[in-house]
């Protein structure tokens, strides 16, 4: 099941319901509920050639698969990153992984992204209008801090995978993190000390 199937039979399965993504706080719970029970791998996710992309773009929301640099140093790392692009960097780019957070943390956080959207039709068109000193000087962003992180392009070991904005939520509560080093629950309970 590639990447489509995954997220199309999600949204299927909501329009079904009169569910439409993003559009209220019941629909954005819906979909996350949905994702969580959802079984699928980064190797199914990462087979689906029309998502895939070569180069990040600011604002979006991709996954990819990540082998840190600095492993050897690094307390834990995710080789599958969620990643929201908040902007380009010399060697790389800057984004919020939001998989450092606990499922109802992610969710808060993307709930106040959405406040930044560039548009309210979550279409391909849609971005979160985002910079570091957006991030830092809102009260309602402060989960961002233990999620932003730098990533090196040369240390990227597949494609991006987009997603698209109606499928945000879904892609949220995804099981597909990969955390190396540590467990979930030990990375999460790190980053809830950090705000």
């Amino acid at each position: 099941m590639a990447a489509s199937y995954v997220f199309n039979d999600i949204l299927l399965d909501g329009v079904r319901s009169g569910v439409i993504p993003a559009r209220t706080k019941k629909a954005r719970e819906w979909y996350r509920d949905k994702a969580k029970s959802t079984r699928v791998t980064q190797g199914k996710l990462l087979s689906d050639a029309e998502r895939m992309r070569s180069r990040v773009l600011p604002g979006t929301m991709m996954m990819f698969v990540y082998d840190a640099k600095t492993k050897k140093k690094l307390p834990y790392y995710d080789r599958f990153p969620l990643t929201i692009i908040v902007d380009t960097a010399p060697g790389g780019f800057v984004g919020l992984n939001l998989h450092y957070l606990p499922l109802a943390q992610r969710a808060k956080l993307m709930d106040a992204l959405y406040s930044v959207a560039t548009n309210k039709k979550y279409d391909d068109k849609t971005r979160l209008a985002l910079n570091y000193q957006t991030l830092k000087g809102a009260a309602k962003f402060a989960a961002f801090r233990p999620c932003f992180k730098r990533y090196l392009s040369s240390q990227l070991q597949s494609k991006f995978l987009y997603v698209n904005p109606s499928e945000w939520d879904i892609a949220l509560f995804l099981p597909v993190e990969n955390f190396k080093k540590a467990s979930k629950s030990q990375v999460w309970k790190d980053s809830m000390s950090m705000f």
